[in-house]
C-alpha cells in the first residue's frame, strides 16, 4: 500500500511542479513572446519529473502516463476559461505526450538504462517539445486579435499588449527553444536522478 501511495504522491507533485514551470497553459495572447521561456521550462521539467517517476516505477510508458495527466489538467483549465466566456482557442493545450513517448522509447530501447534515458531521452525531449508546440501554435488564429479582443483580467500591467511585438525579439524561437531545452534538460535530469539515488 505504501508503495502505490508513494507512486500517486510522486505523480501528483511532479505534475504540479511541471505545470507551474513558466506559463504552462500557453495563453494565446502571450504565446509567442513566452515561447522560449516555455520551451526551456517545460522540456526541463518534463524530463526531471518523468525520469524521477520512471526510475521509481521502472516501467517504460510511465513518462507518457505522466504527460497524459498534465494534458488532462490543462484541458480542464481550458474548459474553465471557456466557461468564463473566452473563445475556445484562448488557451492552447501544450503538446507533452509525443516528447514523453520518445523518452519512454529511449528507456525501453536501452533496456532500462537510466543514464541513456537521461542523456538521449532528455535531448530528444528538448529538441522535440519546442517543435511540436510551434506546430500547435501555428494552428490557432492570430494571437494579437485575441489579445486585444479578450484581455485577461489577471494579466500583469507590464505584460499588457500595447502594439504588435510578435517576433520582434527572437529571430527563431524554435531554434532558441530547442537548443536551450536540449542543453538544459540533460544536466538537470541527471541531477534529479542523482537526488533519487540518495
Amino acid at each position: 500500500t505504501t508503495h502505490y501511495l508513494f507512486i500517486v504522491v510522486v505523480a501528483v507533485n511532479s505534475t504540479l511542479l511541471t505545470i507551474n514551470a513558466g506559463d504552462y497553459i500557453f495563453y494565446t495572447d502571450w504565446a509567442w513572446t513566452s515561447f522560449v521561456v516555455f520551451s526551456i521550462s517545460q522540456s526541463t521539467m518534463l524530463v526531471v519529473g518523468a525520469i524521477y517517476y520512471m526510475l521509481f516505477t521502472g516501467v517504460p510508458g510511465t513518462a507518457t502516463y505522466y504527460a497524459t495527466i498534465m494534458t488532462i489538467y490543462t484541458w480542464v483549465a481550458k474548459g474553465a476559461w471557456f466557461a468564463l466566456g473566452y473563445p475556445y482557442d484562448f488557451v492552447t493545450v501544450p503538446v507533452w505526450i509525443p516528447s514523453a513517448m520518445l523518452l519512454d522509447l529511449t528507456y525501453w530501447a536501452t533496456r532500462r538504462n537510466k543514464h541513456a534515458a537521461i542523456i538521449i531521452g532528455g535531448t530528444l525531449v528538448g529538441l522535440s517539445l519546442p517543435m511540436f508546440n510551434m506546430i500547435n501554435l501555428l494552428l490557432i488564429r492570430d494571437p494579437l486579435e485575441v489579445a486585444f479582443k479578450y484581455p485577461r483580467p489577471t494579466l500583469p500591467p507590464y505584460m499588457t499588449p500595447i502594439k504588435p511585438q510578435v517576433g520582434k525579439f527572437y529571430n527563431s524561437p524554435v531554434a532558441l527553444g530547442a537548443g536551450a531545452g536540449a542543453v538544459l534538460s540533460v544536466p538537470i535530469a541527471a541531477l534529479g536522478a542523482k537526488l533519487n539515488t540518495w
